[in-house]
């Protein structure tokens, strides 16, 4: 059952857990709401039964939020605007690599080795999945660092975490002290904290991991990342 893999974790954010990946429904005051993050291409009929799950119907949906451009992140965008008629909202740097305008930038991977296999990890589940080809879909809002998504219970600050790809963001919940890194931040195959590997030439990969944790309050965020946790 969908409930299964559908976990609560603030009284307006649910996860929905996937073997590749987690994406993340957030409740919104006008009784919508929005995703943050489709997972792989293939995951929308999934996402839609988490949705009325908790009471909404497909049209219920009224964004996604794309944390970064990679495929197990906006693999199933295209399917749910065209079933929901969201609207997508991304980092503005990595918008033309999540509409197709431009080839997604190749992985750079850095030297520490759990980071490697968690990315080999990644690319062996998709490529055992049968996953369907990526359909891409228009950015209708850019995000930048430092903007604020006001349409929600609690005000959400977007935060630029550039490294994993160029336009990467991650979403800060401060009341609710909740960080929703993308893939800033996830687990390796041991269970620690680790940076992603793929990282953009232009930006050290430590700089990169740093970002999302350096820039939050002194009052240490819940991470809830995309992979491992």
């Amino acid at each position: 059952m969908i409930t299964d893999a559908l976990d609560r974790i603030t009284p307006h954010v649910w996860q929905l857990r996937f073997p590749g990946g987690h994406v993340y429904l957030v409740a919104l005051p006008d009784g919508g709401f929005a995703a943050v993050d489709t997972g792989l291409p293939g995951s929308a009929p999934a996402i839609l039964d988490a949705l009325a799950a908790l009471g909404g119907r497909p049209e219920a949906l009224r964004q996604i939020v794309l944390t970064h451009c990679h495929m197990d992140h906006m693999g199933s965008a295209a399917d749910l605007v065209a079933a929901t008629g969201a609207r997508v909202l991304a980092g503005a740097l990595d918008a033309p690599y999540i509409s197709g305008t431009l080839p997604e930038p190749p992985a750079d991977l850095p030297p520490p080795p759990g980071e490697r296999a968690l990315h080999e990890r990644t690319l062996a589940g998709i490529a055992a999945g049968g996953v369907p080809p990526l359909r891409h879909t228009e950015v209708d809002r850019p995000l930048h660092d430092g903007d604020t998504l006001d349409d929600r219970p609690e005000p959400v600050r977007v935060l630029h975490v550039p490294g994993h790809t160029p336009g990467a963001i991650a979403l800060h919940l401060p009341e609710s002290r909740l960080l929703l890194p993308g893939d800033a931040i996830a687990a390796d195959p041991t269970g620690a904290r680790a940076v992603l590997a793929a990282v953009t030439p232009e930006r050290d990969w430590r700089e990169a991991g740093g970002a999302s944790t350096t820039r939050s309050p002194s009052r240490s965020p819940n991470h809830h990342p995309n992979h491992g946790m």
